[in-house]
């Protein structure tokens, strides 16, 4: 019963993907190079972490 109120990890790790992709965008608008090469790079490490979730079966 309490299984269902759970959030899935993938779910979660997209949301924090989602949230980095959206810094980086900002910043690299505002002209931060650095900083937008940082958090694309943090980003495509959660995306890496959703992948491995997904070909485990647990999304």
């Amino acid at each position: 019963m309490f299984g269902l109120l759970k959030k899935s990890p993938a779910k979660k790790l997209q949301a924090e993907f989602e949230k980095l992709s959206t810094q980086a965008f900002e910043a690299q608008r505002n002209g931060n190079i650095r900083l937008y090469s940082s958090l694309t790079a943090e980003a495509e490490e959660v995306r890496e972490k959703i992948r491995e979730l997904e070909a485990a079966g647990g999304a």
